[in-house]
């Protein structure tokens, strides 16, 4: 029993402290944003001089002084650490930007929020490698495409054929969108946002004519039993009608790629 426990202790990972994953997103970013010592030194540096330039002006005592300038270097360890995530996420999103799957890489993290987005696309182009997923949350169903756009939009027809044939009768709405950086299309970088942000109204009947004016619609909201009920009938519908993805092709598997683990964490 000794030997198994000593055993397990070696093979199990050891945790990167705080500092050695703020080392290691730094040294990634880095390499590939020079600007990034500079400007994580203006943003600690910032607070420190403008709390310095105050106490001049208004005459410190030397406990004011200690006190308040703990405080600006606080906020510029804050700043500092906030100028470095977003920095990193903007050289994870070039990194990602054109491979496959690099869409639902983003959007793995949003699972939380009531979103699900199975990384097993419903659709792939064997020879194009383009490719669609299917996702819901609390405000309806998604397609995410990745590829060529009107190749993409022709199959995404076909899902929205299949997703209503298992939600007639309902208002759930189907939301389309195409990634990557042409016209009409959601670039990488404003993916989540642009999932998170989007809204569904259906419209509101009320007998008094006045009444409905003033409020022509409602927001479409999913309870949590109906979500779950919505991405039962999905899944049946996959298996139904199988992935739709030839052998020995995995997108997702093929280009996989974490931002977090890209970022050291």
């Amino acid at each position: 029993m000794a030997g198994k426990d000593e055993k397990t202790k070696q093979t199990k990972p050891k945790k990167q402290g705080t500092i050695k994953q703020i080392i290691t997103i730094f040294k990634y970013t880095h390499k590939e944003d020079k600007m990034l010592p500079a400007l994580i030194a203006g943003a600690f540096l910032v607070p420190v001089i403008v709390f310095v330039i105050l106490g001049i002006i208004f005459r410190w005592t030397v406990l004011t002084w200690v006190f308040l300038m703990l405080i600006a270097i606080m906020l510029g360890m804050l700043l500092s650490t906030i100028v470095l995530t977003r920095r990193a996420d903007m050289v994870g999103y070039k990194q990602l930007d054109g491979k496959t799957g690099a869409a639902i890489s983003v959007l793995r993290n949003i699972n939380k929020a009531g979103f699900n987005f199975p990384e097993q696309p419903v659709w792939v182009d064997p020879r194009t490698k383009d490719a669609i997923w299917r996702g819901t949350g609390y405000n309806g169903i998604y397609l995410l495409g990745e590829g060529d756009y009107d190749r993409v939009k022709r199959a995404m027809d076909r899902q929205e054929q299949s997703i209503k044939s298992v939600t007639a009768g309902s208002q759930i709405p189907v939301y389309r969108v195409m990634v990557g950086n042409g016209q009409g299309q959601v670039p990488l970088k404003k993916l989540r946002s642009n999932i998170i942000r989007r809204k569904a109204y259906r419209p509101t009947h009320h007998k008094n004519a006045l009444l409905a004016k003033i409020h022509p619609r409602e927001r479409f909201i999913l309870t949590k039993a109906e979500l779950e009920k919505l991405n039962a009938r999905l899944r049946t519908l996959q298996t139904k009608n199988g992935m739709g993805i030839p052998k020995g092709i995995d997108p997702t598997r093929m280009q996989h790629v974490s931002r977090r683990a890209m970022r050291g964490r």
